[in-house]
């Protein structure tokens, strides 16, 4: 096939990008290099099966120039993390609505087959679990900056959705539950890369609440694997998935497992969460996600563990760390 991705030099879409030009697709990359990086990509950029665009998918015109050469599309461009969604609210709103719009209508009016990657925060505050695709929403006030993130999302959703059963369009989505692993990026308030990173600097790891808030880390080559396997199955058509692998972690825990791994000898800060963020933030308590629809369809299950995901991310970090040195 030959594979639009957009926000494709980003943490998830450039090792979705390895995947695919590994099994012999030709891919086109979408990224406005906002938060996605260049380096992610550098590798495969030597390929004749890979065409980087730098471009943005509010660019309409840009988005159905691309799409018309394309078999598939997997819609990854979006705002990123916890900490830039409080900080810009309306900018992440906007570009995550603007974009979802301009790739599914696109997508559906040339036939081109998307996959939209929503997120577990479609799910708010439900801290029921496991939680399942139909398991219910439920957010807080719509002035508390974290749930127009959400709100974004379930907008995407809803036109995947709408144009496979009103226009029969071959549109499908994938909520995803906190993908971890090598080059993720620790700007944006990402809780893994961000503990090593501290760790590794000889500095406190922090933790914000009281860290007895979990969550279920799943490893990007497991995330990947899902989406590929999504993206080429039929009956996923119209359809939404969660992808995540099923074990709880204490934040808390996280980090001393962090400490354990680097050999590091900092300690652990607790921060309250009105000294961490700006007004805007809610937390959550748990998120854990029932992927068993997934498994019934595609036969998927997360094989790698947090503790895959750490070493790995660590690998990464140090790695970095090496050649900035």
């Amino acid at each position: 096939m030959r594979v639009l991705i957009t926000g494709g030099a980003g943490f998830i879409g450039s090792h979705l990008a390895d995947k695919l030009v590994e099994r012999g697709d030709e891919i086109v990359i979408l990224d406005d290099l906002s938060t996605g990086r260049l380096k992610n990509i550098e590798h495969l950029l030597d390929s004749d099966r890979v065409q980087f665009v730098e471009g943005s998918v509010l660019d309409r015109g840009m988005v159905r120039v691309l799409m018309s050469t394309v078999d598939a599309c997997f819609h990854l461009a979006s705002a990123v993390g916890v900490k830039l969604v409080v900080n810009q609210p309306l900018d992440s709103v906007l570009s995550s609505v603007r974009g979802a719009d301009n790739v599914a209508s696109t997508a559906a009016r040339l036939g081109v087959r998307m996959l939209f990657t929503s997120t577990s925060e479609i799910y708010g505050k439900n801290g029921s679990g496991p939680l399942h695709e139909d398991s219910d929403r439920v957010l807080g006030s719509p002035t508390t900056a974290r749930w127009s993130y959400s709100t974004a999302k379930a907008f995407g959703e809803i036109l995947a959705y709408g144009y496979a059963n009103e226009h029969g369009a071959s549109t499908m989505v994938a909520r995803l539950f906190n993908a971890v692993g090598p080059r993720q990026s620790a700007s944006y308030g990402m809780v893994l890369p961000t503990l090593v990173r501290q760790a590794l600097a000889g500095e406190d790891l922090t933790v914000f609440g009281d860290g007895t808030q979990t969550r279920c880390f799943t490893h990007v080559d497991d995330t990947t694997d899902a989406l590929l396997r999504l993206i080429s199955c039929d009956e996923a058509i119209g359809g939404v998935f969660n992808v995540g692998a099923p074990h709880e972690v204490r934040i808390i825990d996280l980090a001393q497992m962090v400490l354990k791994r680097t050999g590091s000898d900092s300690r652990i800060r607790v921060v309250p969460y009105e000294q961490a963020y700006p007004s805007g933030f809610e937390e959550l308590g748990r998120r854990v996600p029932d992927c068993s629809k997934l498994n019934r369809l595609t036969g998927w299950t997360a094989e790698h563990t947090v503790d895959d995901a750490i070493q790995d991310v660590i690998a990464d970090q140090r790695e970095t760390l090496s050649i900035a040195a």
